[in-house]
This record gives structure tokens, C-alpha cells and sequence, in this order.
């Protein structure tokens, strides 16, 4: 097995684990929600989305770790770069909204002092 090769194999892997952290999150979101709604919780939809938001924000991030270490370790084309580039900003994009969604306020915003 070569360089090649093994890159491939890492990024798949890293692939493999952001997809499941979705998958997973998505499953226990659910299972959190229906548990709140079974307890009768008033905030069951907020909670859920906060939660499946966060799971796909660290799946997201994963997927585009995986994307970055193909792209650089192979021996990168203005084609593949290019590719790349339109994958992190369609990423980077859907991050920043999962983000004001879940939290109300943009990733780079301080967060509310606690007391």
C-alpha cells in the first residue's frame, strides 16, 4: 500500500466517523425529544434542534477535515483545490446558519456572561 492509498483510506475513515456522528446525533435527538414530549416538556423542539445542530456542526466539520487531507496529501490539481474550495464554503456556510440557529448569535460573537 502506498502514500496514496493510505491518505484515501484516513480520509474515508474520517468520512465514515463524521457521517455516523450525524446519523448518531440525529438518532438521539430524536430519542431526547420523545422522551421530553413524553414528559411533557414545553422547550422539546428547541432542545431537539439545539442538539441535532451541534451533532451535524461536528460532523460538518469531520467531512471537510476528511475533504482537506485528500485534497493536500494527493498530489493536488487546480481542478481538485477548486473542488475542495467550493466544498469548504457550501460547508463553512451551512455551519455559520446551523450556528445562529442553535445558539442565536454568530460562531465569532462572545457568549452571554454567566452568573
Amino acid at each position: 500500500m502506498d502514500f496514496q492509498d493510505t491518505i484515501e483510506k484516513v480520509g474515508k475513515v474520517i468520512d465514515s466517523v463524521g457521517v455516523a456522528i450525524i446519523v448518531v446525533g440525529a438518532v438521539a435527538a430524536a430519542v431526547i425529544a420523545l422522551r421530553g414530549l413524553a414528559a411533557r416538556r414545553v422547550d422539546v423542539y428547541v432542545d431537539f434542534r439545539r442538539f441535532l445542530g451541534r451533532s451535524i456542526l461536528l460532523g460538518l466539520e469531520l467531512l471537510v477535515a476528511a475533504d482537506i487531507i485528500r485534497t493536500v496529501a494527493v498530489t493536488p490539481t487546480v481542478r481538485s483545490v477548486a473542488v475542495l474550495a467550493g466544498i469548504v464554503l457550501i460547508r463553512t456556510f451551512l455551519s455559520f446558519s446551523i450556528e445562529l440557529e442553535t445558539t442565536g448569535r454568530w460562531p465569532w460573537e462572545k457568549r452571554p456572561a454567566t452568573t
